[in-house]
């Protein structure tokens, strides 16, 4: 559901020394640039145990002043990665599971995760933390229901995330649960990232990435992009790309973590929750225009997806009344 209240919504990201400096720009980032009717849609606050010099885990230090008490301020709670994955702050554990107690929403990115499972938010839960770290968390915390290969997990108000960029997946996907896909995408686009992605995604591939020199894709999607609407098959794609249909699906999956087919689906769905936001067109042109063929394409397909139907996503997520 979108967050409602008449004021931006609290994020207090939480700093364990030694914290990794990406993992707490990421939301600053990302939350910091949604506005939503004119006005932000989030307040980002920094906080850390012990308010002053938090050491990092490159040997700088970063200066922050609020105290854990910023957690009892904020609506959803974010622990940053951390090297202290072996000695897990207590006070940081304790103020999680107040925050969780009071029924706030609470995400780590990265080894962030270890904080969660040493409050016991995780048991019972499915989550994950960077790859390099899954046997470890799984084998000290057995209770968690661990998903070694995906980017991020959301299971009810917890939200684990794999390591750095998907960081940036997690808060995309945050921001589109709170606002909306057109809001995610629009913030997407200004921080200079891709455009949400689901978090079944695997978190990386054991085939190397092609040299972006010659060999990218990126140009073959940005062109089935503009064209959604149109019936588009691996033969179409690969002929743009000038590459056999087998070194299409070999390389796009190399680049984009899915098949060229699943990721048209999961485009094509995208433009079609943006068109039900941001349009009164009735059900059946958003369907064409999405490229779901029929009303009834993309009611199953968006139920499968988000849990509504497109009437329901609209009522919910539309922002037409507010503008």
């Amino acid at each position: 559901m979108p967050f409602s209240c008449h004021r931006p919504h609290r994020v207090a990201v939480i700093a364990a020394r030694p914290v990794s400096m990406f993992n707490l720009a990421v939301p600053e980032m990302l939350f910091g640039k949604v506005e939503v009717d004119g006005g932000p849609g989030y307040e980002v606050e920094l906080c850390t145990p012990d308010p002053g010099a938090v050491g990092t885990g490159g040997g700088a230090e970063l200066m922050i002043r609020p105290g854990l008490e910023a957690v009892e301020r904020a609506d959803t709670v974010i622990v940053a990665g951390t090297g202290s994955r072996e000695d897990p702050d207590l006070r940081v554990v304790d103020a999680l599971r107040r925050a969780a107690g009071a029924g706030k929403r609470v995400a780590s990115i990265c080894t962030g995760a270890f904080l969660l499972a040493e409050a016991g938010l995780l048991d019972g839960r499915q989550a994950t933390t960077y790859w390099a770290y899954t046997g470890q968390l799984a084998e000290r915390y057995p209770a968690v229901v661990m998903e070694p290969d995906v980017l991020f997990v959301q299971d009810g108000p917890m939200l684990t995330s794999s390591g750095y960029a998907a960081g940036i997946d997690l808060c995309l996907h945050i921001i589109r649960t709170d606002y909306g896909a057109a809001v995610a995408n629009t913030v997407a686009r200004l921080a200079l990232v891709a455009p949400v992605r689901h978090g079944g995604q695997t978190q990386f591939t054991e085939t190397p990435l092609p040299a972006e020199t010659g060999t990218s894709l990126a140009a073959t999607r940005a062109w089935a992009m503009t064209r959604l609407d149109q019936p588009l098959t691996l033969a179409d794609l690969a002929r743009h790309a000038s590459v056999s249909v087998r070194t299409l699906s070999r390389r796009f999956h190399a680049e984009a973590g899915l098949s060229p087919l699943q990721w048209l689906l999961h485009q094509r769905v995208e433009r079609a929750k943006e068109l039900l936001e941001t349009t009164t067109l009735p059900v059946d042109q958003v369907a064409r225009a999405s490229g779901l063929g029929t009303a009834d394409s993309l009611r199953a397909h968006l139920l499968r997806r988000a849990g509504l139907t497109p009437s329901e996503y609209r009522a919910t997520f539309s922002r037409l009344t507010a503008v």
